[in-house]
């Protein structure tokens, strides 16, 4: 399908019917998107849909094996789909910027801030040391970081992922470009960050005419920000036009299903039970946890009743995870308890220990780095088995088998590695491991964060099968809202170590008392898109 889009001005980049081959074998076909000065064009789909291969042929940045079969991308009317790796270096960067999608990644661990910002001007022979330096203060200044002298000097490792994101901005329009492509730019970021760095996008786009490709998986953050909409699937666009038309009245199958997985844009969930009884499980009791000065979690008390779901939420460095560790067994206590089941966690001797692992299982935020890549499904997944019940090999991964059925993975999967899963069945497989020894409470750190909000939508629908089957009890940790209210029974609010709001879900959101609850709740994707009343939404 190939798509012309309508605009008020002259895209000023535009790319027509354009088929990229990876070793000959078609990734994308009959892509068309264009972008306009001020605009902003927002290319959505999942993981492997092709959006960034097609971003990434408009700028010359394809990588090895990879072929512009067809088509034709022009840049201000001028046929540029041809152009030498000397003219490609010519227009990156002076003319097309971009904002790469992991900072952590994109910045240069040896090279200063200032350094890093500089380098674009150095690529293009623009101004001398004294000129470079002044440049750099002023974009950081201009992208909103803080004492931008210190800043300067630093390096990556000394700066949040909110700042370094920044850092990546102010780079990408340091040599005032007409077009910025932003490859997910805030998928690893809190919400509030997210919308201060999308915030931060519009106001440059606005100030200085700049014509936007966002490149995102979540329809929620296109219907906030995006003039027009660019939905892919499997190398090809099923769906494109004027962003309120798109997402407002979807004509595709899949561009409804992408619009029914985004949390953020769900009708709000009636699943939620109000607690009853007093069939407490888990119970958090003044918990306080130091590292030498530093108060990483304090006084903080709540119940979790069985069967339900509890959320801790909060942006990072709340305190979350470090309760959610602590109620695992990785860590002590500095005050206060947790009592799990009746059994206070304090104190106990390395064999109780041992046994209340198996009742307290955590899933890791992050499936790839949690399991080991040169272990085999099957032996990941038994690990746990092994390692707590002292299983033979053999039936643990019999029970493995089963276990990876339990969460709806292939059993031919089982003789695989890490690195030959996609996300999603990676997070399963972490899932699998934390249920093989059929524990009572399941911590979930970050469980979904990583994921395209469909792979999103599939784990959470398996997550709440697994508690109707399994009566398990869940702690869900996370930084979206939106998705702490589709799944959780009863939410706390943490903020700088503290907790400042807990109580059920549906009270704590109709009704937030604290302003951290409140700046959260604003900063869920598609309040802009929901406040021009385009369909029926959570908040």
């Amino acid at each position: 399908m190939t798509t012309s889009l309508s605009r008020t001005a002259a895209p000023v980049l535009a790319v027509e019917d354009l088929a990229v081959s990876y070793g000959g074998v078609p990734a994308v076909s009959g892509i068309g998107f264009a972008v306009s000065p001020g605009r902003m064009t927002a290319i959505v789909g999942e993981s492997g849909s092709g959006k960034t291969t097609s971003a990434m042929a408009a700028i010359g940045l394809l990588g090895p094996g990879a072929r512009v079969e067809a088509g034709r991308i022009t840049f201000r009317g001028e046929d540029i789909t041809e152009s030498t790796p000397a003219q490609w270096r010519a227009l990156r960067g002076a003319r097309i910027g971009l904002v790469p999608q992991d900072p952590n990644n994109s910045l240069n661990p040896l090279k200063t801030i200032g350094r890093s910002i500089e380098e674009g001007m150095e690529v293009h022979g623009i101004g001398d040391g004294a000129s470079k330096s002044e440049r750099a203060l002023e974009l950081l200044e201009q992208v909103g970081i803080d004492d931008p002298e210190l800043r300067y000097r630093q390096y990556p490792h000394e700066l949040s992922g909110g700042m370094k994101q920044r850092v990546l901005i102010a780079a990408a329009v340091a040599l005032e470009p007409e077009v910025l492509i932003a490859d997910e730019p805030t998928s690893a970021l809190d919400v509030t960050v997210q919308k201060t760095i999308l915030d931060l996008l519009d106001r440059m786009r606005a100030e200085l005419g700049l014509g936007v490709v966002l490149i995102t998986h979540d329809l929620a953050v296109a219907g906030d920000r995006a003039d027009d909409v660019v939905i892919m699937e499997r190398g090809r666009v099923v769906e494109a036009g004027p962003a309120d038309a798109v997402l407002s009245s979807p004509s595709e199958e899949y561009s409804r299903r992408l619009l029914a997985d985004a949390p953020s844009l769900a009708v709000v969930n009636s699943r939620h039970r109000p607690p009853t009884g007093s069939d407490v499980l888990v119970s958090v009791e003044h918990l306080s946890k130091r590292y030498g000065g530093f108060t990483a979690v304090g006084d903080v008390s709540f119940e979790v009743y069985r069967g339900s779901t509890h959320a801790l939420v909060g942006e990072s460095g709340s305190g979350k995870t470090t309760t959610g560790r602590t109620v695992s067994l990785f860590t002590e206590p500095t005050e206060g308890r947790v009592v799990i089941d009746g059994v206070d966690l304090a104190g106990l001797g390395a064999a109780d220990r041992r046994r209340m692992r198996g009742t307290v299982q955590m899933v890791h935020q992050n499936p790839f780095s949690s399991l080991d890549p040169r272990m085999t499904v099957e032996d990941i997944v038994a690990e746990p088995l092994r390692s707590l019940s002292r299983v033979p090999r053999r039936r643990a991964r019999e029970r493995a088998r089963e276990a990876l059925s339990l969460v709806a993975l292939d059993p031919v999967l089982a003789g695989r590695r890490p690195a030959q899963l996609s996300g999603g069945q990676r997070q399963r497989v972490a899932i699998a491991r934390a249920l093989i020894v059929e524990p009572e409470v399941v911590v979930l750190d970050e469980a979904v964060s990583a994921l395209d909000v469909t792979v999103q939508a599939q784990i959470l629908e398996l997550l709440e099968r697994l508690q109707r089957e399994l009566g398990l009890t869940y702690i869900f940790i996370s930084h979206d809202l939106a998705v702490v209210r589709q799944i959780s029974d009863t939410v706390s609010v943490f903020s700088h170590g503290t907790q400042v709001e807990y109580g059920r879900t549906d009270e704590v959101f109709d009704h937030p008392r604290a302003a951290t609850t409140r700046t959260l709740i604003d900063a869920i994707p598609g309040a802009l898109f929901r406040a021009r009343g385009l369909g029926e939404f959570i908040v």
